[in-house]
């Protein structure tokens, strides 16, 4: 009887796609932490606070060896601009800007979006160094992956 459950359970996890074998391979993945993601994070909000947690967030999964692309949209792209001020946050006594040159510095592709430029008083120029103009094909491509994890702030 025991064997004929196994049987049964086995062919309902397989018909539901959920196959032993796949199982098994979430659950050694959670134990063992999986294996590092793509993680996709676009910025857009002008909230300060919320600058800062998406570049506290960025950089924590870059430490945990994550690849980071990051996209900043509308008020948020002022992050890369040069020579903007933005306020200091406790208890690292940090900027969003500091967190952000410091998530290049972990590897992480930085890009504003690309309305950004034509439709502000600011030029590629005024970037800090390393910060890309987003182009939507190539965005849309990678948004596309099977693999990218998208985090929306």
């Amino acid at each position: 009887m025991i064997r004929h459950n196994t049987l049964f359970l086995a062919i309902v996890l397989a018909v539901l796609g959920l196959g032993l074998g796949s199982v098994h391979k979430a659950h050694a993945q959670a134990d063992s932490g999986a294996a590092a993601d793509d993680i996709f994070v676009v910025v857009s909000s002008e909230k300060a606070q919320t600058q800062m947690m998406a570049m506290v967030l960025g950089n924590q999964v870059a430490a945990k060896g994550a690849s980071v692309r990051v996209l900043l949209c509308d008020a948020a792209a002022t992050l890369a601009v040069q020579g903007e001020s933005f306020p200091t946050f406790q208890p690292a006594g940090r900027t969003p800007q500091d967190l952000l040159r410091g998530l290049m510095q972990k590897g992480a592709t930085v890009e504003v979006c690309a309305i950004f430029l034509p439709n502000t008083e600011y030029e590629s120029s005024d970037l800090l160094e390393g910060v890309g103009v987003a182009k939507p094909g190539p965005i849309a491509d990678h948004m596309m992956k099977p693999d990218v994890r998208y985090f929306t702030f």
